[in-house]
């Protein structure tokens, strides 16, 4: 599929501000940013991915992005001694970012009171008690709320095309 010039704007639109984020979380160079999301949008242009879950392609693309950049330049010594920074993370850190960045999103499509369960119970790492006492809900209310958290966040994260592993 060949993305046409709309379609390059579109994409722009939609997901330059996350892949600014996730760019701007990866690498120590603020500098770099913009450049490494400029060509991340030029390479999925050029390829015309066929992919249902554009976000997670996108991200990927960046992430060889800022390592062929980071390679690039560990093979100039010189710019390199001129100030450039390397990758403020490990390759492998890529990963945990790159999750962190999909579970914002996900976040963000559940429901309020969904959220603040999860946010609570996993984040914070409070006791379903614990949870009560601080929303200021029932006990029960805290379980059932989860259980259904659980179930509305799987489904969001599936209809992003993230499998489980």
């Amino acid at each position: 599929m060949s993305l046409d010039d709309e379609a390059v704007a579109r994409l722009y639109r939609e997901h330059a501000t996350a892949l600014r984020r996730f760019v701007r979380a990866a690498t120590s160079n603020a500098d770099q940013v913009e450049d490494v999301v400029q060509e991340t949008i030029l390479r999925v242009w050029k390829r015309g991915p066929e992919t249902e879950n554009m976000r997670g392609y996108l991200y990927q693309t960046a992430r060889h992005v800022i390592i062929d950049g980071y390679r690039r330049r560990s093979r100039r010594p010189e710019e390199a001694e001129l100030g450039e920074d390397g990758p403020a993370i490990e390759e492998d850190q890529f990963d945990r970012l790159l999750l962190r960045v999909v579970m914002e999103e996900a976040l963000a499509r559940i429901s309020t009171d969904h959220r603040n369960i999860v946010v609570a119970l996993h984040y914070q790492r409070l006791t379903a008690a614990e949870a009560a006492q601080s929303l200021g809900i029932p006990l029960g209310t805290v379980k059932s709320r989860a259980f259904y958290a659980a179930k509305a966040l799987r489904s969001v994260l599936d209809e992003m095309g993230v499998g489980q592993p």
